[in-house]
């Protein structure tokens, strides 16, 4: 009896540990989050200091920096961390679903699904309906991707190999329609539209801003609430249900979660691709595998990523403005080579 108690002990120890260890490194990247929106809107042709930018922000300057800081720099900035969030989010949950590393949303579909949407709407209907309702066909475009990849995985319930081999032939089938799409446009329209596929947040505007905000607002509470059930579910199917886990209604609320998050991502920022595979790994590196805190982590480790990559596409290059997804994949695809040479006994 003694013995136990000691070992319950030790364990509200150690969990109490993990939890303040979680809460300082959420804690830390939040204030790296805060200081790189003031340092992105800083940086650019011309270089304006912090106190300035704050100042202008909140109405007190002069005057002088309002179009470059509140209409030029500032929706970029905040744009790239959102997206990224929205990204490293959808990637950590389809990680969680899958129980696989190699999950992301580009990886399985989801964001070839909302691509190929927004490109049809581009070549079919640029001209014809507002161009504002370009993110509600993305984000269409993923949910229906998603839906039939769930549906093609279904038997007696979605298998996780099952559904990321299905995802990734599938995404392939989104591609070869995006480089159809490409092929009918006119050029000016293929132009646009290559840039947006690469992944960009160049022309970021308050309105691309107000559309992904609602998205995370919502669906990130759902998201952590039936995150808890993954813990769970990583131990297997029959055990997670043995807990009283209603695994595949669960499955299917987390699987929503991460398409509205890639599609709301892809819809204003085009595919900017692997960090929804990279962050999730950074995450669980320095807060565990706790479902809970790994998801926080993982949508702020996304968002410094993206605004790290759009910093150096628009700052390093002058005059050019280099895509951000150029260097996500620059970075992504080796890692992605990395963990499949390291996972290739699982396969």
């Amino acid at each position: 009896m003694r013995k136990m108690i000691t070992f319950r002990n030790k364990k509200d120890t150690l969990s109490l540990q993990m939890e303040r260890k979680s809460l300082l490194i959420i804690g830390i990247c939040m204030v790296l989050v805060l200081i790189a929106s003031i340092a992105g809107t800083s940086v650019g042709n011309d270089f304006i200091s912090p106190l300035n930018v704050l100042q202008t922000i909140f109405g007190l300057g002069t005057g002088d920096h309002d179009f470059v800081v509140l209409t030029l720099r500032l929706p970029r900035v905040l744009l790239s961390l959102l997206v990224g969030a929205a990204l490293g989010m959808s990637g950590a949950l389809l990680q969680g679903i899958i129980r696989n590393p190699l999950a992301s949303p580009d990886v399985i579909g989801i964001t070839g699904g909302a691509a190929v949407a927004a490109v049809g709407f581009v070549t079919l209907l640029g001209g014809t309906i507002s161009i504002k309702l370009l993110p509600l066909f993305a984000i269409m475009g993923a949910m229906i991707t998603a839906i039939i990849i769930y549906l093609l995985a279904w038997k007696k319930g979605v298998s996780p190999i099952r559904l990321v081999l299905i995802g990734i032939g599938v995404s392939a089938i989104t591609g070869a329609g995006t480089t159809f799409m490409l092929i009918l446009s006119p050029f000016y329209t293929a132009g646009q539209a290559y840039i947006w596929l690469t992944g960009s947040v160049y022309g970021a505007s308050w309105t691309d801003v107000r559309t992904i905000i609602p998205v995370i607002v919502i669906v990130l509470p759902l998201a952590i609430w039936f995150a808890r059930s993954l813990n769970a579910q990583e131990f297997g199917d029959d055990l997670a249900t043995g807990l009283g886990v209603t695994v595949q209604r669960h499955r299917s609320a987390l699987l929503l979660c991460s398409v509205l998050l890639a599609g709301a991502a892809v819809a204003v920022a085009g595919t900017i691709g692997f960090v929804g595979l990279i962050a999730p790994h950074i995450a669980r590196k320095l807060v565990g595998r706790m479902f809970g805190s790994m998801l926080i982590v993982s949508g702020l480790v996304g968002a410094l990523l993206v605004f790290a990559a759009d910093l150096i596409a628009r700052t390093v290059f002058l005059p050019l403005d280099v895509p951000a997804g150029v260097f996500t994949a620059g970075v992504g695809a080796p890692f992605f080579l990395y963990l499949l040479f390291k996972n290739r006994n699982q396969f």
